[in-house]
């Protein structure tokens, strides 16, 4: 059967995305070909090559009628797009291909397993979510003819059929192949159902694998489950989520749970809790096992609450992936590091040690859009700390964005307010750090549009969006008492 919908998708990313100059995008975090990107989906590696799968309108810079874009690499770095995976064309599909994921099956073929979404009842009518399968070589899918392989008769009673999506696939070490979904109670929160298949194809119930309590937010999307390190670790993007001190905040945001799977209840019990990233946007993340052994973790770059800001309009795509990190747990917490690949792109390094800071300061070559930054402050004087210390980045005379840290408070911060928006949205965001003695050691990844800051040694994480024009490359630095500072700075993919 022709799948027109997904020849024209095909026909008009080709033509709209060649349109799009590559300097009005980042360097190395991946964008949609053209249109609209929210969540990471099928992350993968398959026959010698990364391949990552996104929620996909082609045709608009909003979010509308999901497809699954695609795109691979083999550094995860530099993408490079492949035709459209999915559309939605099928009656059990027709109002979306929402989240998923792939594995490789025994025949070498790769196997999609999405959600597909079908609509009752005109606009206003209610959303029947089920799981669906899609077989291909890496460039072209079929659906499945018995789609969808789970659907509402596979819940537990009092669960919604309308909140049932995002499957996260694995395979177990006797080759059977293991899928946890999100789902809703009736009480309204979210859940995990765990499912089992010997093919890919049929799947049997095994319970539920996790339930929320109200601790954390409502629903919950786009699991991720794996073992990490001795332990296994659950990741949810839950949705309402209220905030908890300054390790939770409000609305959409990701929570990373450390614990151990009782396979003999089939129930995932968790010893520890803590948000994933600290910042403004970062949402719905997918890990994979690279060949080597890492486990590497790509979050969608953005949040829900800020996707219609004035600003973006200017842009011919939104939406991006994180860079890639590399995860571990250590003293019993998640830490990330920034895929080690990066290293391979530096260029031109600067660096300055042992500089005072006690006012505004500039210094001669720390600048730019694209770069890698590190940097280490501490007091002048451990009897008498700083009251704040400031880096301003992305700046000219009328744009900056700012990275401040109140030793006294252990807090640091990401402000945006100053970037480019002309609406009173999310700016900024506070995180609680570990208490250093007025020390901290920041790891920032600059590029074009975001940066990710990667503290004390990848304990935690602040990632933010910004929408200042690239031609602002100043970078500069301000101080509140008296701080020494170190920094080396390299520049990225030969942009200084």
């Amino acid at each position: 059967m022709v799948n027109h919908s997904l020849i024209f998708a095909r026909a008009y990313e080709q033509e709209a995305g060649s349109r799009i100059s590559p300097s009005t995008r980042p360097l190395f975090h991946l964008t949609p070909w053209t249109g609209w990107m929210n969540d990471p989906n099928g992350f993968s590696y398959y026959r010698g090559q990364y391949h990552l799968f996104y929620q996909y309108n082609p045709y608009d810079t909003e979010w509308d009628a999901m497809h699954w874009g695609h795109a691979v690499s083999r550094d995860l770095l530099h993408w490079t797009y492949l035709p459209a995976a999915l559309a939605p064309d099928e009656a059990y599909d027709s109002y979306g291909c929402f989240s998923g994921s792939a594995i490789e099956l025994n025949d070498g073929r790769q196997l999609l397993l999405y959600t597909g979404v079908r609509k009752e009842g005109g606009d206003k009518g209610k959303e029947f979510q089920t799981q669906c399968v899609a077989v291909g070589d890496g460039l072209n899918y079929t659906k499945y003819g018995h789609n969808p392989v789970l659907d509402a008769s596979c819940l537990p009673e009092g669960y919604s059929p309308y909140d049932f999506r995002d499957p996260r696939i694995w395979r177990e070490e006797d080759g059977s192949f293991r899928c946890v979904v999100g789902a809703r109670k009736a009480d309204k929160l979210g859940a995990l159902l765990l499912f089992a298949s010997p093919d890919g194809f049929k799947w049997r119930s095994e319970g539920v694998l996790a339930e929320n309590d109200g601790h954390f937010g409502r629903m919950w999307e786009c699991p991720d489950f794996f073992p990490l390190d001795g332990r296994h670790v659950l990741f949810v993007s839950p949705q309402d989520m209220l905030p908890e001190g300054f390790e939770y905040h409000n609305g959409n945001g990701t929570v990373c749970q450390i614990g151990t799977f009782d396979r003999e209840s089939r129930r995932f019990i968790p010893s520890h809790h803590q948000a994933i990233d600290y910042g403004i946007d970062f949402y719905a993340p997918q890990t994979i096992l690279t060949p080597d052994g890492r486990r590497v973790m790509i979050g969608w770059m953005q949040n829900w609450d800020t996707c219609k800001v004035t600003g973006y309009e200017e842009r011919p795509w939104f939406g991006q992936m994180s860079v890639p990190r590399e995860i571990s747990i250590k003293n019993g917490r998640l830490y990330q590091q920034p895929i080690r690949e990066l290293q391979l792109y530096r260029g031109r390094r600067v660096s300055y040690d042992d500089v005072l800071v006690d006012g505004p300061l500039s210094l001669d070559g720390i600048e730019g859009r694209s770069a890698e930054i590190l940097l280490h402050v501490c007091p002048k004087d451990a009897s008498d700390p700083f009251i704040k210390f400031t880096m301003r980045f992305a700046e000219d005379e009328q744009y900056h964005s700012i990275l401040s840290f109140r030793p006294h408070e252990s807090l640091l911060k990401l402000d945006r307010k100053f970037s480019g928006s002309r609406r009173a949205y999310i700016h900024q965001r506070r995180c609680q750090v570990s208490d250093r003695n007025g020390e901290i050691d920041l790891h920032i990844i600059l590029d074009r549009f975001s940066i990710e800051v990667f503290i004390n040694d990848g304990e935690q994480v602040m990632t933010a969006t910004i929408l200042t024009h690239a031609k602002a490359k100043g970078i500069s630095f301000e101080c509140d008492g008296k701080a020494i500072m170190n920094i080396a700075k390299y520049s990225l993919f030969s942009e200084d």
